[in-house]
């Protein structure tokens, strides 16, 4: 299949609802290499920053693979990509990897971009921007609507992109995600430069390209939706060897977990223990379209759980803080350093029209505040800052704040000082 640059205008409408013409054509999805060659070719020698995406199957299927990938360049136009098909991306890299990349929300789609030899040098996220903007909404498409007046319909955001043939109606929504992202990154750069943001959206931008991928959790089968309600060791353990063996069927079958049997039936099974392979098969609670087809499977868990003398503990492993409603208990001193600093990077989050979380990541803030380094001034805790990973502008915007709202609550006598080391 030869590949298809799509010139003809979308379906979409203004914001006056005004209806544009869609092309008769359809849309062609390039599953050849030599159509994929042919593409890459076009796009080198289109103009300016390039729009793309990728769609995946999330909650269909185990893996987190591209089943799509969108890009856009003017003077070259849209095409589609089938990457199951196609491989390897390295040419259409390597070809435009000297300019700017444009993604809505670069965080989701850069792993499974990656995955196929996608790496951008330098990108302009959208929904980032929206976000240091001060933007009510950040989906793609409210900010499309409100920055451009294009109303973009957003009804196959949530669909199975594993599916072959895919619908035209489906192609129609995955070439409108990327075609009018160039002319929303000139709106927005111009929307940063009144600001005076731009500066801080480069270090965002930067940010996401330079973050690393979360290591694979040691345990988990400890996120287990409800697992809270099982207790004992013994318990915990029948839990764990369910997870692991859906697991394994999951990825064999390339199917999200959670459409075999769900989290709630696995905990189940784990907090009630049946004790005999009919009393699971009888068990209410156990269902899910894998939970009788595999039945020898489950037990089989169930037993190596009941069996094991690997117990795990009550309490998962790790360094992660528990929740701040239950500091007041665990830590009262923190709890009132952690009100205080928050209170006070509220104010400036409103007065600079940058979300909370932008303006300084939540962990981060929890963190310095369960445990502040000694003395919490402003520059000790702008280095604890920056090992954590927040940027320079945000350490430049708190880090003084923090420092201000720690010493107030120690003054007010609620928190004794920290100790001279």
């Amino acid at each position: 299949m030869q590949p298809v640059a799509d010139d003809t205008v979308p379906a979409r409408t203004s914001a006056a609802g005004t209806v544009a013409a869609h092309t008769a054509a359809g849309h062609q999805v390039i599953d050849t290499r030599s159509g994929y060659l042919a593409a890459v070719d076009a796009l080198l020698a289109g103009s300016g920053p390039v729009g793309i995406d990728a769609e995946r199957a999330s909650g269909f299927t185990y893996s987190q693979r591209a089943y799509l990938i969108q890009v856009y360049r003017r003077d070259a136009g849209t095409f589609l990509f089938d990457p199951p098909a196609i491989g390897d991306f390295t040419e259409l890299n390597t070809a435009l990897a000297a300019e700017e990349w444009i993604l809505h929300a670069a965080s989701q789609d850069l792993a499974c971009l990656r995955e196929v030899g996608l790496d951008p040098s330098r990108i302009f996220d959208t929904e980032l921007a929206a976000r240091l903007l001060g933007l009510p909404r950040v989906g793609l498409g409210t900010v499309v609507d409100e920055l451009l007046g294009i109303h973009l319909a957003k009804e196959h955001s949530a669909a199975n992109w594993s599916t072959r043939p895919l619908p035209e109606s489906w192609l129609v929504y995955a070439a409108l995600d990327v075609e009018l992202l160039p002319d929303l990154r000139d709106r927005m750069v111009e929307l940063l430069v009144e600001s005076d943001k731009t500066g801080i959206a480069d270090q965002e931008f930067a940010a996401v390209l330079a973050k690393e991928a979360k290591p694979a959790r040691a345990e988990p089968w400890r996120r287990l939706s409800g697992l809270h309600s099982v207790r004992g060791q013994r318990n915990l353990a029948v839990a764990r060897e369910l997870w692991v063996a859906r697991d394994a069927l999951a990825q064999d079958l390339d199917v999200s977990p959670g459409r075999l049997v769900p989290d709630a039936s696995l905990v189940a099974a784990a907090r009630l223990l049946p004790a005999t392979r009919s009393a699971l098969a009888e068990l209410r609670e156990f269902n899910g379209r894998a939970s009788r087809t595999e039945l020898d499977r489950w037990w089989a868990a169930i037993q190596r759980g009941l069996a094991s003398a690997d117990l795990p503990s009550m309490k998962a492993n790790g360094d992660t803080l528990p929740p701040p409603r239950a500091w007041a208990d665990r830590n009262p001193d923190a709890d009132l350093r952690f009100k205080a600093a928050r209170a006070a990077l509220t104010s400036i989050s409103e007065d600079r029209a940058v979300p909370l979380e932008n303006l300084l990541t939540p962990e981060h803030l929890r963190r310095v505040a369960w445990q502040p380094p000694n003395p919490a001034d402003a520059e000790a805790l702008g280095d604890a800052l920056a090992a954590l990973g927040a940027r320079p502008w945000q350490i430049e915007a708190t880090a003084q704040l923090i420092a201000d709202a720690f010493v107030e609550v120690h003054q007010s006598g609620d928190v004794p000082p920290e100790p001279v080391s």
